[in-house]
Parts: structure tokens; sequence; C-alpha cells
């Protein structure tokens, strides 16, 4: 196999999920069967390197300063949604009806990683709690470990400005047969009932 096609499959794997005979296949469908969609791809993906940044407001993913959310003045401002990934915030804004603004960590705490509170941006959190006008604090982090642990630092630097903090719950899925349902996740979902 000639170095430049090692190449490619190679950087092919820096996709997540994409292991050696993945990354063989799409290279061999690009080159065998589609050229034209792989010079628009890599095209594409050069100009979103060069032209995607973060929002100054919220870090989420932009072309300009302030992402369309941030600058949209329809939206409930003092309401604010903390999340861990862009992935998760659009996951939120596609399966809620959600429309306050929101704070992307691009991570989570996790000291064995080297992330800290400086890499998450948290003194960005705490200027823009500071500024005044957000009512409430939504901490829509996983449920993991890390997760966890993220949701209690923000939850203290939120209680300590006197602004309303809740959690986002956790539990059984629309669907899921309380058998197949893990111990933790029970268990969370008990102790976060609620009255009906």
């Amino acid at each position: 196999m000639s170095k430049l096609l090692n190449e490619l499959i190679e950087s092919l794997r820096c996709l997540p999920g994409v292991g050696p005979k993945t990354a063989q296949r799409m290279a061999f469908h690009l080159l065998e069967r589609n050229r034209d969609a792989a010079r628009h791809l890599a095209k594409t993906m050069e100009r979103s390197l060069d032209d995607i940044g973060h929002c100054q407001q919220c870090r989420n993913f932009s072309e300009a300063g302030l992402c369309d959310i941030c600058a949209n003045s329809a939206r409930d401002s003092s309401l604010l949604c903390v999340v861990e990934s862009p992935a998760d915030q659009h996951a939120v804004e596609h399966a809620t009806n959600f429309r306050g603004l929101y704070f992307v960590l691009m991570g989570r705490l996790s000291p064995l990683d080297g992330i800290g509170p400086d890499e998450l941006g948290l003194d960005q959190l705490v200027k823009r709690l500071d500024q005044g006008g957000i009512n409430e604090v939504i901490v829509a982090t996983n449920s993991t470990v890390e997760g966890e642990t993220t949701a209690h630092y923000i939850s203290e630097l939120v209680h300590q400005r006197q602004i309303k903090v809740s959690r986002i719950a956790h539990g059984v899925p629309i669907g899921g047969e309380l058998e197949h349902v893990d111990s933790g996740t029970l268990s969370r979902a008990f102790s976060g009932r609620h009255l009906v």
C-alpha cells in the first residue's frame, strides 16, 4: 500500500469510533467511488477549521462573535443551562422546549486528565453570573462521576451568588423496563421521584 494511502487511512482514524478497518473502508470508498465528495469534504473541513471559533458569551462553536442563540433577543436571558459539550447543547435544544441561554463547558472536571476549572472557562461563567440578570442556572452535565463532580462544583459557584440552581433529572428512560435498568439509574429515579 502506498505511503500516502496509509497516511489517509491513519488520518481518518482520528474520528471517534473509527478503527483501522473502518478507516480503510472510508479511504477506499472516497478514492474509488466519490472523489468529488472527498474534495468537497476536504474543502469544507479546511474552511470550518479556519472560520469556526467560539461564541464570546456561551463558548459554543460559532462563525461570529455571538452564536445565533446568544444573539437572539427572543431567548429568555434569565435562564442559563450549563452543558458539557456542543453535542449536549444541540440535544437539549432539539429535544426540549428550553428557550433560555446556554454555557458550554467544552468538557468536565477531570483532575486525572488535567482538566480543571480554568480549562472549562468557569471564570467566564462566574463573570456572566456576576453581571446579574440570571434567575436560574440549570446544570445539565452527564451523570458520570466527572459530570456529577462538575455539577457539584458549578452548583456551589451559583449558590454563592444567591441564584437558584437546579439539576436535570436522571432516571428510567421512556420505554425502559425496570428489570433492565442498572441499579444506579434506578436508585436515582427513586430519589428524584415527584408527586403526580
